[in-house]
Order: C-alpha cells, then structure tokens, then sequence
C-alpha cells in the first residue's frame, strides 16, 4: 500500500470541494424544473445546498491555495492556473450574485454563469492534474 502523504489528503480535500460545489450545481440545476411546481420547494432546496456549496468554495479556495504554495508552476501551466483562477473567480462571484437575484431572468443568468465558471475551472484544473 502505497504511503498516505500531505499532498494526497490536500489533493483529495481539493477534489472532495469540487465535487460538491460543481456536482451539486450541476444536480440542482437539473432538479430545479421538477421543484418549480411545488411551492417554497425549490428555494428551500437551495438554501440547504448553500449550507455545504459556500463551506465547499471555501475549501476550494484554501487547498487551491495550498497547492499553489506547495507546488512550482512555470510556463504554461503558470498560465493555465491564472486562466483556472479566472474562472473559480467568475464562478464564485456570479453565483453569490445567484444567491442575491429576486427575477426569473437573474437567477437564470447567474445561475448559469456559476456553473459555466465551475466547469471551466474544473476543466483547467484537471489540465493541471
């Protein structure tokens, strides 16, 4: 068996992040259109996602981080990390705006700027892996 070291558990904690805050998204936003038809039912659905996807970005944000001291990017992977950390920047912000909308049309556009942004960055950072 090989040896459990610090760069496992800050990669699996990293990995573990993303799975929520992308996945959980991506579950959401396919759950939404069968949650409109009972009322209160969606957004109770995602005040309770919120409670474990902002914890998650948070994680995201600090194994990000730690992987950024912890390892020696140049070149071309400096420059994807910087276009990566775009996109977590995007995906953060537009779903806190996401989280603040009150029309259909907001929540629509936030909502779907988030997820492209997680995706993108998740993308990035596979590229990265």
């Amino acid at each position: 068996m090989l040896a459990v070291t610090t760069a496992d558990v800050r990669i699996f904690l990293h990995v573990l992040a993303a799975t929520i805050w992308v996945g959980g998204q991506i579950t959401l936003g396919a759950l939404v259109p069968a949650l409109r038809g009972h009322e209160g039912v969606t957004r109770a659905a995602a005040r309770r996602f919120n409670t474990i996807a902002w914890p998650a970005f948070a994680v995201l944000v600090l194994t990000g981080v730690w992987n950024i001291v912890a390892g020696d990017l140049e070149g071309a992977a400096q420059r994807t990390l910087e276009v990566k950390l775009v996109f977590v920047l995007l995906s953060g912000a537009a779903a806190f705006l996401h989280t603040r909308a009150t029309s259909k049309a907001g929540l629509a556009v936030w909502g779907a700027l988030g997820a492209l942004g997680a995706l993108l960055a998740l993308f990035f950072g596979v590229q990265l892996g």
